[in-house]
């Protein structure tokens, strides 16, 4: 049998205590997805409906939508600045009255890459005076690379915004790429998803539809 640090047999309850720990700490390891040009982006999967709050809908997993953090009430969000296009500096405060679906994302991560079009098509089915995805590229060479990939798969609906020096992650707390917060007509977080989803599925409207309603 073996001993613990004070020559005391180690019993079955502290062998069960020892293995419910191991599974927490394998339970919380990231996935990392890495693209074949060298670039690499942190998805976590977190808990479906963490502190859900009951005014939104539950979303299906094939969408991707099950992984949405819900908040149990909307959260302030720090006076977060970001470029539209590379010049003219933007801020929260410009989408005051309409929901925001914040994406950080960058051209080297390839679930960002693979998403684009569905937040795309999303904007084109919903976006108007409630509604706007606002999808932030944090490539820090800056517009040009953003700005090549948007036009090459053929973007249609998103502007371009920026944040090149990777303060704004770190100012929302994105733990990885890509990272989607719901924000509400006053600028609180309603929840996020860190990881990639289906953002035109019918989960993703009525999780928007929701949040629109939710006045």
């Amino acid at each position: 049998m073996l001993q613990g640090n004070a020559g005391r047999p180690v019993g079955p309850n502290r062998w069960v205590l020892i293995l419910i720990a191991a599974a927490a700490v394998i339970g919380t390891i990231a996935l990392y997805v890495t693209n074949p040009s060298g670039g690499s982006c942190m998805v976590k999967v977190e808990p479906i409906n963490k502190g859900a709050a009951p005014a939104l809908p539950v979303a299906g997993s094939e969408s991707g939508l099950a992984a949405f953090v819900r908040k149990a009430k909307p959260e302030p969000l720090p006076p977060i600045r970001f470029m539209h296009g590379s010049e003219q500096p933007v801020g929260l405060d410009a989408f005051r009255g309409k929901v925001v679906l914040m994406n950080l994302w960058a051209t080297w991560c390839a679930p960002c890459r693979k998403e684009m079009p569905a937040l795309d098509r999303l904007q084109g089915m919903l976006g108007g005076k409630d509604f706007e995805v606002v999808a932030v590229s944090l490539d820090r060479a800056g517009a040009g690379p953003s700005k090549k990939f948007l036009d090459e798969i053929g973007v249609k609906n998103l502007k371009l915004y920026i944040e090149p020096s990777a303060r704004l992650g770190a100012e929302l707390k994105a733990i990885g790429l890509p990272a989607t917060l719901l924000i509400d007509r006053e600028g609180r977080e309603i929840g996020r998803l860190v990881g990639p989803a289906e953002w035109d599925h019918a989960d993703a409207q009525a999780l928007v539809k929701a949040a629109i309603g939710g006045r």
